[in-house]
């Protein structure tokens, strides 16, 4: 799965963090950045890859039947689109969230070219732009 899968109208009702070890390779796990949201009653879960050293990069996007969501609101509309162009020419594969509402972003995951020089792993919650909490 693919963060550009996402894109489209959704109902966004619940965005977690949290830090988590994650099996590697064979028995080598080692911790992770993790962030999860909910979509149409799908919690996906995109996860940073622990083995890039000072570059970063998402690792994968998957779903997560067993979560257990602990910051959720109030379902909101959202438009969901991929952003493959930095300012700075390189690429970027990262999902923005957007309340249709307002026009403002609300969560961003992915990999964004950071400086020109390297790509780093973005997990970008904005709870401002949602409106109320339940």
């Amino acid at each position: 799965m693919k963060l550009k899968d996402l894109v489209g109208s959704h109902k966004l009702d619940a965005v977690d963090f949290s830090e988590e070890s994650i099996k590697t390779w064979d028995d080598i796990f080692e911790d992770c950045q993790v962030c999860r949201f909910r979509l149409d009653d799908i919690v996906y879960l995109v996860c940073e890859n622990p083995n890039d050293g000072y570059r970063s990069s998402i690792k994968d996007l998957s779903t997560d039947v067993n979560a257990e969501m602990k910051n959720t609101f109030t379902p909101i509309d959202i438009v969901a689109r991929h952003i493959t162009k930095s300012e700075y020419g390189n690429e970027n594969d990262v999902l923005e969230i957007i309340n249709v509402n307002s026009g403002k972003i609300i969560l961003e995951v992915g990999t964004k070219c950071i400086d020109n020089y390297y790509p780093g792993y973005i997990a970008r919650f904005h709870p401002e732009n949602i409106g109320k909490f339940v």
